[in-house]
């Protein structure tokens, strides 16, 4: 059994739009041959992946495969890009927060310095507004920036939107005043949380505070208070609070932040960033 890299392009196309036509738009075939394709990698995994009816969607079995689906077709683009292109060199200056940093773009970094190893990597983590005002200084080349609208970072190109949620130990037992374990001013997670219950009239008190994601889930661990994280981010030993007596909390947004710039390594850089979240 082999599957090719033109039909995992298909089926990533066909799962991310929940279309057989924009699929086929997206990857310059027509309809019918995509169709097709799906239809000939079913019968070869002997397996549903998608629902057929008013609405396309995956199957739990198409779920799982596109997971594989597109770690396959990122190395396999990976690959090109090593021995394709010209070796890169250049420094590439790059800010994003710290707590992005630390559950996201770990292995990303990795990836890119195997790839391109006489790229210099400079970079440094902040709060979202910090970089921002770093950024108009022409500190960065690139940034990676967290908001609570799109609209917030209008120039900027969106990689990634996730739900916010409360996050605590599972004994909380929803105080009248809530405790809160927050970074400091200007996050904007702080600003998403406090705008919600200041909305919904809830009391709250700041009972810790810290800069770093580690302190932040240090804090929660030890039953000080609750905090708001977006899903991925949200430790094992932690959970989802689910109390209707917590206000709904909007989506977070991350954007990508590039001044124009000639330098290859950096235009690189951007491209496997984006690549690689979405």
């Amino acid at each position: 059994m082999s599957i090719d890299t033109i039909t995992l392009q298909i089926f990533i196309a066909v799962a991310e739009t929940n279309s057989f036509t924009k699929a086929a738009e997206r990857v310059g075939r027509t309809q019918s041959a995509v169709s097709q394709q799906i239809a000939k990698l079913e019968n070869l995994l002997d397996k549903e992946l998608f629902i057929r009816g008013k609405a396309l969607s995956l199957t739990s079995e198409g779920e799982i495969f596109l997971g594989y689906a597109k770690q396959i077709f990122s190395m396999h683009r990976e690959a090109i890009d090593r021995f394709k292109e010209p070796e890169l060199q250049g420094e590439v200056r790059f800010g994003l927060p710290e707590d992005f940093a630390s559950v996201y773009l770990s292995d990303v970094l990795i990836d890119f310095s195997r790839i391109h190893p006489r790229v210099m990597l400079n970079i440094e983590c902040d709060l979202t507004l910090n970089l921002f005002d770093r950024f108009k200084k022409k500190e960065f080349d690139l940034v990676l920036v967290k908001m609570n609208r799109p609209e917030d970072f209008p120039n900027g190109q969106e990689v990634l939107s996730e739900p916010l949620d409360w996050v605590g130990n599972k004994d909380y037992n929803n105080e009248e005043t809530v405790p809160l374990v927050l970074s400091p001013k200007p996050c904007v997670y702080r600003q998403s949380a406090l705008e919600a219950l200041e909305k919904k009239g809830k009391k709250w008190r700041l009972v810790f505070s810290s800069p770093s994601y580690a302190g932040t889930i240090a804090a929660v661990k030890a039953e000080m208070g609750i905090t708001v994280l977006p899903r991925p981010m949200i430790p094992k030993e932690l959970q989802t609070l689910k109390s209707k007596r917590l206000p709904k909390l909007q989506d977070t947004h991350v954007s990508i932040l590039k001044h124009s710039s000639d330098n290859p390594a950096v235009n690189s850089f951007e491209e496997f960033i984006i690549r690689k979240l979405n």
